[in-house]
């Protein structure tokens, strides 16, 4: 049986949002451009409050902030001002430096609301760290997405399972959701050298192993292998090219 690196992530709290955070770990420090993957936990925010991330920097990433309910807005230095909807991508690339706020809109803040969704970090290659910061914002209907036999993906970023997102990626990407009905198959090629599956919800097995909720799973490069649903879950397929050289992560910074 080929060994799996199962990441079990650590609990974290930000601006009274209750996350887990698999990458980075110490078993592993990153999957393909990914760095740092927040997972939004499901929370129930009541009227009047919401959730506030303060102005703060970034250089040398991209960020892509991805929800599954509910609503934020995403405010830069660059002067862009958007409210980001469940299944839209918010796709920002810091380059040698930018500022940005993301917070609740007033809309729904004052009639409550649900928050569910992720945001990830992708190290920009060496070549696009000190460029120009750039944003763009991507509808869920421009997304690409495939139904066959049971399993559904919407491709977010990257290209991958025959599909290829308009999200301006930096350097060859995979990032996928995917949802897959009981007893349904799913084979996940090695066209990406880097991969990982992380589960939200449902029971499912890759090659056999069963795999837990909420874990990130690392799959061995060059090797095909299959999930197969034993209930109905909900799933992020995600990789792409290693890095061009090591990383380091200093709060919002990144950098060769």
């Amino acid at each position: 049986m080929t060994t799996l690196t199962v990441i079990r992530p650590r609990p974290e709290d930000v601006e009274g949002q209750p996350i887990l955070r698999p990458l980075p770990s110490r078993e592993c420090r990153s999957v393909g451009p990914f760095v740092f993957f927040d997972h939004m936990l499901p929370t129930r925010y009541a009227p009047g409050t919401g959730m506030n991330i303060r102005q703060h920097p970034h250089i040398g990433l991209s960020t892509l902030t991805y929800l599954f309910e509910g609503a934020l807005q995403h405010k830069d230095s660059l002067g862009s001002d958007q409210v980001v909807q469940a299944g839209d991508v918010s796709w920002m690339t810091a380059g040698s430096a930018i500022a940005h706020v993301e917070r609740t809109p007033q809309a729904i803040k004052a009639r409550g609301f649900n928050l569910h969704g992720l945001q990830v970090w992708l190290a920009s290659p060496k070549d696009h760290e000190t460029g120009p910061g750039h944003y763009s914002h991507h509808p869920a209907a421009s997304l690409p997405v495939s139904d066959n036999l049971g399993v559904h993906i919407r491709l977010i970023a990257g290209d991958g399972f025959c599909l290829r997102s308009p999200v301006p990626v930096l350097s060859p990407t995979l990032y996928a959701e995917v949802q897959m009905q009981t007893a349904t198959t799913l084979l996940i090629a090695d066209e990406h050298e880097e991969r990982a599956v992380y589960v939200l919800e449902g029971e499912v097995q890759l090659d056999g192993e069963a795999l837990e909720v909420n874990s990130l799973v690392v799959l061995p490069t060059g090797q095909e292998m299959t999930l197969y649903a034993e209930s109905d879950c909900h799933l992020m397929v995600f990789g792409g090219a290693p890095l061009d050289g090591p990383r380091r992560i200093n709060w919002n910074f990144v950098a060769s």
